[in-house]
């Protein structure tokens, strides 16, 4: 039988929060529930969960600074629960280290699809020396030292260009919109006809050895975006 995984609930509505609870026991979860901001980090450090739900807008600390004080010393996966449709919300949440995010109301069978692909993403990304390591594979990089690895052998490119590799990676297996990612690089809303974020996609597949028609490392997904595939990599 599989280990029982550890789950932290940080929400300060009541009735989701009962509602996700009891739900995610019955999924055979550890359950810890946290009502608001303030005592979350302590909360999450000492149980260190497999995986967070945290609320965006909380009493107390928000979800984004308490993301910012955890991160460092929490190698878990966390999931951002928030009302807001602004992509800006969205960016920050994943430039502040969460690795996904679940729009409110939230559906429970769409939220524990989400859990699991999280979990299951454990199993292919190696998160070393305060999360600053993502490793795929044959795919190093280093959010420090702004390096990128192939198979051992450095990769050159822009910054830019790193940034918006960093981006996909840090949120594989999720499809990142043109806008997220304009907003995200350029600090400004996407046109519908700016091709700056797709003409650094064809660099970096060119540098990454991505040459398959269609490509299979960076895909394109139609009508959406982009999405960096995790398994690719080995």
């Amino acid at each position: 039988m599989m280990p029982t995984q550890k789950l932290v609930i940080v929400e300060d509505d009541v009735k989701l929060q009962v509602m996700l609870k009891d739900y995610l026991l019955k999924q055979r979860f550890d359950v810890t529930v946290v009502g608001g901001g303030n005592e979350a980090p302590e909360v999450i450090l000492r149980v260190q969960p497999d995986i967070v739900l945290l609320d965006l807008m909380l009493p107390g600390l928000d979800g984004l600074t308490i993301c910012r004080q955890i991160r460092d010393q929490f190698r878990g996966k966390i999931l951002m629960l928030t009302a807001s449709d602004d992509d800006f919300d969205h960016v920050a949440a994943l430039e502040t280290g969460m690795d996904d995010f679940v729009s409110k109301p939230v559906k429970p069978r769409v939220l524990l699809a989400r859990i699991r692909m999280l979990l299951r993403r454990g199993n292919n990304v190696e998160v070393v020396s305060n999360h600053n390591v993502l490793s795929f594979g044959q795919l190093t990089l280093n959010k420090v030292r702004r390096s990128c690895e192939l198979s051992g052998i450095s990769v050159g490119m822009t910054d830019s260009e790193f940034d918006l590799l960093q981006l996909l990676a840090s949120s594989a297996e999720e499809v990142l919109s043109r806008d997220v990612l304009t907003k995200a690089l350029r600090g400004i809303e996407y046109d519908g006809i700016d091709r700056t974020v797709d003409n650094k996609i064809v660099a970096l597949r060119k540098k990454l050895g991505d040459y398959g028609l269609p490509p299979r490392k960076i895909i394109t997904v139609r009508g959406k975006g982009y999405l960096f595939v995790p398994d690719a990599w080995e």
